[in-house]
């Protein structure tokens, strides 16, 4: 029977995107709050620096994968406009639900997908930009999901991971108080889930670091793969391009 890491445990493969699931369906009402207190307000700054990175122009066609609330979504509609278009996917279907209903409010209506990013229900070179943001490292297979995210870009398509990454190193003891410390007490007292975000700062330890990324998406088949550190390492920005 394989095995993978959900966290620091060692979990059957087929139990960890069920058990992902659980701890989504868990935080998705408070999702963007938590973002705001844990973050301090800075994964808004990541999110533009990511947005900016994608180069996205009008009339293009975006995927955003893993994307939740919709944060990347929203802007995205804006820079695409009335000729390109975006489509939101996730997973799990209580974030793609708040995802879906927060565009809605704001007047934006895109198509939503409720889909494993290991199994893309697209057709090969459809995309001109794929997104992934805070979302790869829950993913089981994280080499098949990179392959699936090629295979959906057109030729001259770029990918644009953000992620939890590898911090500096100086650094790396006020991280981890504040990771297993703060942010299960955070969890508890605002959404009533300390375990989920003891989890979050789990699969972070897990994820893999940035030369690692790199190399796995070079290995999916992407050129010209290069990473940006943001917030010394915390987190880091992974992009690619399909030729």
């Amino acid at each position: 029977m394989k095995t993978t890491d959900f966290g620091f445990q060692e979990v059957p493969e087929e139990e960890k995107a069920k058990r992902v699931g659980g701890v989504f369906d868990s935080v998705a009402r408070r999702y963007d709050l938590m973002n705001d207190l844990m973050s301090l307000g800075l994964h808004r700054v990541w999110k533009r620096f990511a947005i900016e990175q994608s180069r996205v122009r009008p009339g293009e066609r975006v995927l955003d994968v893993a994307g939740g609330t919709g944060d990347l979504t929203r802007e995205f509609v804006r820079r695409v406009g009335d000729t390109g278009s975006v489509v939101l996917t996730d997973i799990n279907g209580a974030m793609l639900g708040v995802g879906r209903d927060s565009l809605m409010d704001e007047g934006i209506v895109v198509p939503v997908a409720q889909c494993d990013a290991e199994r893309l229900p697209f057709p090969s070179d459809t995309f001109d930009c794929v997104t992934v943001a805070f979302g790869l490292r829950n993913m089981t297979h994280k080499d098949v999901a990179l392959k699936e995210m090629y295979r959906v870009l057109r030729a001259g398509g770029r990918l644009v991971v953000l992620e939890f990454s590898r911090v500096w190193k100086p650094l790396a003891p006020l991280y981890d108080a504040y990771s297993f410390q703060v942010l299960p007490r955070l969890g508890k007292a605002v959404a009533g889930d300390a375990d989920s975000y003891r989890y979050l700062a789990e699969s972070i330890r897990m994820h893999p670091d940035q030369e690692t990324l790199k190399t796995m998406m070079q290995q999916a088949g992407f050129d010209h793969v290069d990473y940006f550190n943001l917030s010394a390492g915390i987190i880091a920005l992974h992009k690619g391009v399909k030729y």
